[in-house]
Formats: C-alpha cells, structure tokens, sequence
C-alpha cells in the first residue's frame, strides 16, 4: 500500500470510493475484473464494491462469492432484475456510501493506480467526471481481430478514449468513467430506456449541465472484446438502434461521425432497390460498394502492416460489421421510434433502496 506521498494526496484529504459493477453473465471475465479492483493502491478501508448482478444464467454468481476471501474491501451484491446496465447503476448509485463513485464494466480489468489516479484529477483538475484511455484485446484470434476494429479510427470514428493516447484533455464521454456525488446529485440518474449508449447520455447531461469530462492518460483500463463476429453484430446494431432514443431526447449530443453509417446502409438499400426498376441502378450501387471495399481493404492492410498479416484476412469483415449492423440498427430505430420526437423525457429508476 503506497504512502500519501506516492498517492499525492494527503490520506485525510481521500475521500470514500463506491465501485459499482452491473454484471451478467460474465463468467469468463469478472475474476479478473474483480482481483483488479482489488489490486488498487487505493486505502481499502476507504473503498466499497457494489455489484448489481443481472439474474445470470451462467457462473458468475458462484464465481464472486468465491473471491470474497480474497480481499478486505467490503462487497455487497444487489439483484438487477431488469438486467440491463442502467437499472444496475441506479440500483447500486442509490445505496452508494462513496464520495466518489466509479462505474466498472465487468468485462475490463483497471490498473492498480486507476482509483488513485480518478481521484487525484477529480479533487485538483476541477473537472466532475474522469476516465481514460481504454486498450481493447482478445483472447483469441477472432476477437484479437475485433479488437483491432474496434481500436481504429476507421473502424469507431473520433472516438477519443478508443483512439488516442498520450494527451489529457477535456471530452465528451468516457468509458469506466469516475464521478463525484456532488455531480451525480445535480443531474440524475441513469436514463433506464437506454439498453445501450447509457453512458454517452449521461456525460451529455453532465457537460450541458456545466460539468467537464477529462481523459486522463494515465487513467487506464483494458476492455475484452468480444468473441464471435455473431456478438459484435448484436453489440453495434445496439449501439445504433438505441442512439436514435439520444438523439431524439438530445439532438446536439450527436456528432456527424454517427450519421455515416446509415448513411452508408441507407444508400446501399436504395441502390439495391434501383437496380429493380432501371436497367442501370446497378452502377450506383457498385460505386458505393467499390469505393467502400476499397477504402476498408486500404485500412486493414494499413493495420495488419503494423500488426501481423494474418489478420488482413479478417480485418474487413469485422469493419463491415461494425458499420453495417450500428447503420442497420439506425435505420431500424428510426421506425420504432418515429412516433416519439416529442417525447425527451428519460425513464427514472423504478427501484428504490
């Protein structure tokens, strides 16, 4: 355990810590997770783990209960019955003793100095929320591949905390983000519609309330991508069908990044379509589709380049992927909910402590 010193903080300074985890199925994972938390350099007497497990059909329950020996840090475990991660974080927010709280995704793992770090930005850089750089891996081929996708520019646009390392600056969003309850207690709770893009939600009401997100190189975490072209179909299509619901409660949350891919998918559908009524909507949709492959080929040969040449093979159907299924579940978004531009109101809690 460091010294004030080495914490840069003196210890009568430190405030209490609430690391919350909304959790299911993550069997595979939430070991490692766990024992992260547990390796903070942070005062443990000062920090608490709450867990909001979402009614989990494989092993994680077990699993957590079997850590419970391994570390001091009190940790208390809350049913999710919804078993979303909002519902979970509002859950474990309102029984929350800490002056700082922390929201952890149980398919990452944070460095030992994650906590000491959040806190240290927090109290000095005048800022209300923190996280980092976030390095994305796989634990196998196909997912070392997804992994590769989800960490370029061409693959997730402008997205600061996937992209970039090296610099501290101010952002709009943050992943594994560390906030303070003075923040938490001005604009809210979790918005609990949102199946997905919670936390870009979230951070929008944080900035439009005043607030200031900071990206601190020296925050870091390691997220596990995921497994099977299959699962990051269903995670993007999420990201896109959901973000329809952001951008109809906060339009200027939306960056012109977000409108490419349905774009993209909406040329391709009308292309198609042209080539049913004229003899030559087949150009067209050749074009588009040309100058994609070429431009998707142009950036996974970049990546395998510098990476290793055996991913090249795989590298543009997981681009493919990312755009065409976050496009899709655009476009599918916006005729679900196209009856509900008027209605910007967010679903609160529907749990009390």
């Amino acid at each position: 355990m460091p010294d004030e010193k080495e914490l840069g903080l003196s210890f009568a300074a430190l405030p209490k810590v609430s690391v919350l985890l909304p959790v299911r199925n993550e069997q595979s994972y939430i070991a490692g997770c766990l024992r992260s938390i547990f390796s903070q350099d942070y005062p443990h007497k000062l920090l608490e783990i709450l867990i909001a497990e979402g009614n989990s059909t494989d092993e994680t329950f077990t699993i957590i209960e079997s850590l419970y020996s391994e570390t001091t840090i009190p940790i208390t475990i809350l049913s999710n019955s919804q078993g979303i991660v909002p519902t979970g974080l509002n859950v474990l927010n309102l029984i929350a003793k800490g002056d700082i709280i922390i929201r952890v995704d149980g398919h990452c793992i944070v460095a030992p100095n994650y906590i000491s770090n959040c806190v240290r930005h927090l109290q000095e850089d005048g800022v209300d929320g923190v996280g980092g750089p976030m390095r994305t891996v796989g634990v196998d081929f196909v997912s070392g591949v997804i992994a590769l996708a989800m960490s370029s520019k061409f693959g997730v646009g402008d997205s600061a905390f996937r992209t970039e390392t090296g610099q501290t600056r101010l952002v709009d969003t943050v992943p594994f983000p560390a906030y303070t309850r003075e923040i938490i207690e001005k604009v809210g709770l979790y918005d609990e519609e949102l199946v997905r893009n919670q936390d870009d939600e979230y951070n929008y009401r944080i900035r439009e309330a005043g607030g200031k997100i900071l990206l601190a190189d020296d925050v870091r975490s390691t997220y596990y991508s995921r497994g099977s072209f299959a699962k990051l179909w269903k995670q993007y299509y999420q990201y896109g069908y959901w973000k329809v619901r952001v951008l109809q409660k906060h339009p200027r949350q939306m960056s012109p990044r977000q409108f490419v891919p349905p774009v993209f998918v909406l040329s391709i559908i009308f292309s198609v379509l042209m080539t049913l009524f004229f003899s030559w909507g087949w150009i067209p949709l050749v074009i588009i589709l040309g100058l994609y492959l070429i431009v998707n080929i142009g950036f996974s040969i970049n990546i395998a380049a510098k990476r290793r040449w055996k991913f090249l093979a795989y590298l543009p159907a997981a681009f493919s992927i990312i755009h065409t299924s976050y496009g899709l579940g655009f476009l599918v978004g916006l005729l679900k909910f196209a009856n509900r531009w008027n209605d910007k109101t967010g679903l609160g809690p529907r749990r009390q402590p």
